[in-house]
């Protein structure tokens, strides 16, 4: 009895104790039912619009680049894209079966689109082709009820219309890389498709272009579809961007060198201003290649071209100016007073120093000339030995006044400074003391002097300018606002020599470029011509015969350069003009400069400037 009675209070005991584990469990849920509901309402209501909610963001339309008139460089157009949703197929493969037999796909888009369809969800739709054309567009479209899943899309593209002839100013856009996210945090950059400047003025100034981004609200349902939009806030477009390059010739200039196929490159600017107006390298690439991804094969062939298609010579071009040189050599021996107007040297065709002979261009030499004389004749005799009076840091110096041998500062990545050696200079990188004979071969442009076409433009122009220290812009300034150039400490006087000597070259019988001379209303050019070597002539060829350009393979021939300015009395424009293994100055370069130069002049007539 005694033990019955025990195990009912057991029982009763174990009763309570549940039921109060029960209520305290109950009471524990409903404190969290009360917390959740009431004091985190507002956090889990946010939470669930989220959930229901997403946010996209609108890419703005990229800013147009134009050129000085208004005509567009660099713009949007249409474009039709060919899209798939794998959930609308009854067969993906069989689709892009059918898609391939209207739409050729390389492996590399085959790909890229297998990886994409694996990455998103069914419902979303994946890339197979952009940059229609209307002709592959209609043909989808017409066979679109045979393919299940396609969708065709209508966008907007960069294009170039000017394509390569453009290419090394503009440079080109392209798809966002990840050194491009760690670069920048701007969300639009982790839009699919974005893309953004990669090179030339579109990458130097791709935070105008590109514009600010748009937020479009769209309801979706549990697995993300979209149900309806919501909201749409449009960003802002990118800014249109004007240039100082004048369309007209900079597809001027670049047919010039295209007509005989040749390699190298030409800077006209303004010698007022500093505006560049043509910017050309050859050969070139098409910048619109590049937009929707160049294609391995073209890619290839860029790489493996011996004239180095992808390199903008204008401003990476590295080039020994040759006798476009003496002009500065001219002016330190002005300034320094080892010559005046009337000093004559007297060129025999060869100048020893020790045992060497330093050879003129013209074997039988050209007699005793003044130093307009000798700039006009190019005579190398006479600045081989001013050079070797003047000494290598008083030309240097010089050179440095007037841009040579350091960036000019231009808005465009992957610019070289060129190089002015100096005694320093020599022992810094070679560990040896500089020599007379380096100081001789350095008066006439060669040794180890370099410089890239765009230096060689603005040099030109602060002597056609009377020194004015104009630096060179791809800008178009305003001209109402008067700005104050620095003048270079050279007097009017050696100026004046200088530009007499440049303009007997073109206008004098006898003149190195007197077969490229214009008359155009009565304005000429003025100028100076260069031939630089890329090979040493031996001794044994001199007395053999030296060898004609045409005789030595490409590679191996002479760099034809020419720098000049027009009008005669009131220069307006400068011009440098280097044609890679081109051969002569006089034959080759100056007459592409004269037609670039005609071809300003005449535009300014028909624009009544």
């Amino acid at each position: 009895m005694n033990r019955d009675n025990d195990k009912g209070k057991t029982l009763i005991n174990r009763t309570i104790v549940w039921t109060g584990i029960q209520f305290a469990m109950l009471l524990l849920i409903i404190a969290r039912l009360y917390y959740l509901q009431v004091y985190q309402a507002d956090k889990f209501s946010t939470m669930a619009d989220e959930n229901r909610i997403s946010t996209r963001i609108l890419i703005p339309p990229r800013g147009e680049i134009v050129d000085r008139n208004g005509k567009i460089l660099a713009g949007n157009r249409q474009n039709f894209q060919a899209l798939v949703v794998a959930e609308q197929t009854t067969s993906i493969e069989e689709t892009l079966d059918k898609v391939k037999r209207i739409l050729p796909l390389d492996e590399a888009e085959e790909k890229r689109i297998k990886e994409d369809l694996k990455k998103y969800r069914r419902f979303v739709p994946i890339k197979i082709k952009d940059g229609l054309s209307w002709e592959e567009t209609s043909r989808l479209l017409l066979a679109s009820p045979d393919i299940p899943g396609i969708v065709i899309d209508d966008g907007l593209t960069r294009y170039y219309p000017y394509g390569e002839k453009t290419a090394h100013l503009l440079g080109y856009v392209a798809a966002v890389s990840e050194k491009d996210l760690q670069r920048d945090n701007d969300p639009l950059l982790e839009v699919p498709g974005f893309k953004i400047g990669k090179d030339g003025i579109e990458r130097q100034f791709e935070k105008q272009l590109r514009g600010t981004g748009g937020n479009l609200k769209l309801e979706v349902n549990a697995l993300g579809r979209v149900m309806k939009e919501i909201e749409r806030v449009d960003g802002k477009p990118g800014e249109k961007l004007q240039l100082s390059v004048d369309a007209r010739l900079q597809e001027k200039a670049y047919d010039l060198y295209n007509e005989k196929g040749q390699s190298g490159a030409a800077v006209l600017i303004d010698v007022n201003s500093g505006e560049i107006l043509a910017f050309v390298s050859t050969p070139s690439y098409n910048s619109n290649d590049f937009v929707n991804g160049v294609s391995s094969k073209i890619y290839d062939a860029l790489l493996s071209n011996e004239r180095s298609p992808l390199l903008n010579k204008a401003i990476a071009g590295q080039y020994a100016p040759g006798s476009t040189f003496k002009m500065i050599v001219a002016l330190a021996a002005l300034e320094d007073g080892i010559i005046t107007r009337d000093t004559k040297v007297y060129c025999s065709g060869r100048l020893q120093l020790g045992n060497h002979f330093f050879h003129c261009w013209k074997k039988q030499g050209h007699g005793a000339l003044t130093v307009e004389e000798a700039l006009k004749h190019s005579c190398d005799i006479f600045f081989y030995e001013v050079a070797r009076q003047l000494g290598i840091e008083k030309i240097a110096a010089m050179a440095r006044r007037f841009g040579l041998g350091m960036p000019t500062g231009i808005e465009l990545a992957g610019e070289k400074g060129g190089l002015i050696p100096d005694k320093e200079w020599k022992m810094r990188t070679r560990g040896e003391a500089w020599q007379v004979g380096e100081t001789m071969i350095a008066g006439i442009g060669q040794s180890y002097i370099m410089a890239t076409p765009l230096q060689l433009a603005v040099m030109t122009a602060r002597i056609a300018n009377g020194g004015r220290m104009i630096t060179p812009t791809f800008i178009k300034k305003d001209r109402k606002k008067e700005e104050k150039t620095p003048l270079l400490n050279v007097s009017k006087r050696y100026f004046d020599m200088v530009r007499n000597g440049m303009c007997a070259v073109i206008n004098e019988t006898g003149g190195t470029a007197y077969g490229a001379r214009f008359d155009v209303n009565g304005q000429k050019m003025c100028g100076k011509t260069g031939t630089s070597q890329v090979r040493r002539i031996t001794l044994q060829e001199r007395q053999s015969g030296i060898l004609k350009q045409d005789e030595i393979p490409w590679r191996y021939r002479d760099h034809a350069l020419f720098v000049g300015y027009a009008p005669q009395d009131n220069p307006k424009y400068a011009v440098a003009v280097a044609v890679e293994h081109g051969g002569g100055g006089s034959s080759v370069a100056a007459p592409l400069a004269s037609k670039l130069l005609q071809e300003a002049l005449k535009l300014d007539i028909e624009d009544g400037k």
